[in-house]
């Protein structure tokens, strides 16, 4: 039996709005199914999005803005091509359009040294400032204006060797770019590695050769040492072998470890987290080692064609 208070017309009265949003009405079930559609939507484009973040390649240095080995690379590539710039105007105002003469090169070749001149100070000056105020602020300027500066000192100077030995170029930058390449694959394959006892057998060296270069160029100035000694001390000969030959040996072992350190101290860089910018001192340290290896494999091959 009903209940008489159900049939009261108030409670059979409906309400068109509350049907309406009832769950089960037509509208709800369509809303619902729009809500389930919209989900459906967004979680498709987030899975999309994912999958594009996925498939992206790796932040570069510029994204994460740390050092990397590319990035140190292309550092040190642009700096050598400032290099080569300077080091043809070097080479053009030391000859001064001379053509290497064929007899009597010292007579007759009159060369413009204010190029090696300029950038020698220059370099030497700017590779100090650099190296000792480089912990507090990396200037990527004076790192531009050191590779300018050797540019014109490498320019001149081989522009000056190149006249009296011809060929003697050439053969010096296939000479630095030979030790440079079995260097860098040595140290790429793990087969050398710097350390605490070579590294400290390395500095009393290179103090060493530094007190030796400079009381040399001492002499040179002061006219103590004979004449004929185009290269003072190293060109005195111990049992039939030139000194500056033996010593040229040394030097380039020592350079090779000195970029030993140059690339070991980029991976350190790099494993760390450095900074960018310390890419800039990596790529300085290459170019300070190269040019020191260049112009003493330039020296040593000057000596043994000058000994001929």
């Amino acid at each position: 039996m009903s209940n008489f208070a159900f049939n009261n017309p108030a409670f059979q009265q409906q309400d068109p709005r509350n049907v309406a949003t009832y769950p089960g009405a037509p509208q709800g079930a369509q809303g619902a199914q729009a809500a389930s559609l919209q989900h459906g939507a967004m979680d498709a484009a987030a899975n999309a999005q994912l999958e594009g973040m996925y498939a992206a390649p790796p932040a570069g240095a510029i994204e994460t803005d740390r050092m990397s080995v590319e990035d140190t690379v292309w550092k040190t590539a642009g700096l050598f091509a400032i290099l080569l710039v300077t080091a043809a105007v070097g080479w053009f105002v030391t000859l001064g359009g001379v053509v290497a003469p064929e007899q009597n090169p010292y007579d007759q070749f009159q060369p413009n040294m204010l190029p090696w001149i300029v950038g020698a100070l220059g370099g030497f000056v700017l590779a100090m400032v650099i190296s000792f105020t480089s912990r507090k602020k990396v200037r990527p300027a004076l790192i531009f204006a050191y590779a300018a500066f050797e540019g014109l000192f490498i320019g001149g100077i081989s522009a000056f060797f190149e006249v009296i030995w011809p060929g003697i170029v050439i053969q010096a930058t296939l000479a630095t770019v030979s030790v440079v390449g079995v260097t860098l694959a040595l140290f790429a394959s793990g087969k050398i590695r710097a350390s605490k006892k070579a590294t400290k057998i390395f500095m009393i060296a290179m103090v060493g050769y530094l007190v030796f270069s400079l009381l040399n160029l001492v002499l040179m100035w002061t006219g103590v040492l004979p004449q004929g000694q185009a290269f003072g001390l190293y060109s005195a000969e111990i049992m039939g072998i030139p000194l500056g030959l033996i010593i040229g040996v040394l030097v380039v072992i020592m350079a090779a470890y000195s970029l030993v350190l140059d690339f070991d101290q980029i991976q350190q860089g790099v494993r760390n987290g450095a900074p960018r910018k310390y890419g800039w001192l990596g790529a300085f340290g290459i170019m300070v080692t190269v040019v020191w290896l260049y112009v003493e494999i330039l020296r040593m091959i000057a000596i043994v064609r000058g000994s001929n």
